[in-house]
C-alpha cells in the first residue's frame, strides 16, 4: 500500500483509463488485442479473439480488470467458444500465469519479471514479453488524448476540500505521462498505478478519513469493489455515457459528497443505473 499523509477533510480516488481519459478503446483495440493474437498464436481465430478481449476489457462487468487476469479470462472465453472448438483450435490457459495472478497483489511487469527470473517459466516469460510489447505500442500509439469534458473542473472544485489520489491498474509511467501532459497532476497528491499495488490496497488510505468523506470515481465494477471494501462512496462514470456522468458529478455529485447527502438513495440510484451498462454474459452466448 502506498500511504499518503492526510491534509484535508475528504479523500477522492480517481481511476484514469476510460474514466478521466477516453483511452480504453484505443489502447485495447490497437495495442492489447493485436498483441494477444500475435503472442498467443490466435491468427486463425482472430475474429473471436478480438470479440472475447473486447468483451472482457470493455463491454462487461470485468471491464477495468488488470491486464494479466484479463488475458486469462480472454483465453478462457475462447477455450469454450463453439466456433473455436469447431475449427480444431486448442486454446491453452497458462496455469503458471493463473497461479501467479492468484497470489501476487502487485500485478505488474516488475513483479512478473522477478518471477520469470526466479522460475524461468516459459508461460510467464511469454506473458511478460506480451505485456512489455503492449507498453511499447501504447507509448508509440497513445498521445494527445484529452480528458473528458468537465474532468478538470471537477478536480479543481474538489481540490479545495479533498486529497485526491489517482487509483489505477495502468503502469505508473504511463499515468504520470498522461496526467502531466494535460496538466492534471497538480490536482492530486499522488499517482498510484499498477506497481503501487491493487486499487483495494491504495484505497486503504481511506482509513485516515471519517465515514462518508471518502469517494472513488471509476468506470468499472472493480473500482466499485475496491471502494466498498474500503468503506468508500462510489460515483460511476458510465461506459458510453462518460460526458453525461462527469456533468452530473460537476452539477450535483460534488455538492452532495461535500454536503453529506451522497450516501443512501442518491448512491443507490447511481449504482442501479451503472449496472445496466455492463452485462455479465457475452453477446455470442445464448440466453439462458
Amino acid at each position: 500500500m502506498y500511504e499518503i499523509e492526510r491534509q484535508k477533510d475528504f479523500l477522492v480516488g480517481i481511476d484514469s483509463d476510460g474514466c478521466v481519459f477516453d483511452s480504453m478503446e484505443l489502447k485495447h483495440k490497437e495495442c492489447f488485442i493485436p498483441n494477444i493474437v500475435k503472442f498467443y498464436d490466435l491468427q486463425c481465430v482472430s475474429k473471436f479473439a478480438r470479440e472475447a478481449a473486447e468483451f472482457v476489457n470493455l463491454y462487461s462487468r470485468s471491464r477495468g480488470t488488470n491486464r494479466f487476469p484479463a488475458l486469462i479470462q480472454t483465453l478462457e472465453w475462447l477455450q469454450n467458444r463453439p466456433e473455436v472448438v469447431a475449427r480444431g483450435v486448442a486454446i491453452t490457459v497458462p496455469e503458471s500465469l493463473r497461479e501467479w495472478t492468484n497470489r501476487e497483489s502487485r500485478l505488474g511487469n516488475p513483479s512478473l519479471k522477478a518471477e520469470v527470473e526466479r522460475t524461468s517459466d516459459p508461460d510467464l516469460s511469454r506473458a511478460l514479453q506480451w505485456s512489455l510489447q503492449v507498453n511499447e505500442d501504447i507509448a508509440a500509439m497513445v498521445s494527445g488524448l484529452k480528458p473528458f469534458p468537465l474532468v478538470r473542473e471537477c478536480l479543481d472544485n474538489l481540490s479545495e476540500h479533498a486529497d485526491q489520489l489517482v487509483v489505477s491498474a495502468t503502469p505508473n509511467e504511463a499515468l504520470v505521462c498522461e496526467w502531466n501532459e494535460h496538466d492534471l497532476a497538480k490536482y492530486v497528491v499522488e499517482i498510484c498505478g499498477q506497481e503501487s499495488g491493487s486499487k483495494k490496497e491504495t484505497l486503504k488510505n481511506a482509513d485516515k478519513y471519517p465515514a462518508n468523506q471518502t469517494l472513488m470515481i471509476g468506470d468499472a465494477p472493480g473500482d466499485f469493489r475496491a471502494a466498498t471494501e474500503n468503506r468508500c462512496l462510489f460515483f460511476p462514470i458510465n461506459p458510453g455515457a462518460e460526458e453525461d456522468s462527469w456533468q452530473r458529478l460537476f452539477e450535483d455529485g460534488i455538492d452532495r459528497f461535500l454536503g453529506g447527502t451522497f450516501a443512501g438513495d442518491y448512491q443507490q440510484s447511481l449504482l442501479e443505473e451503472f449496472e445496466q451498462y455492463l452485462p455479465e454474459s457475452p453477446p455470442w452466448q445464448p440466453a439462458a
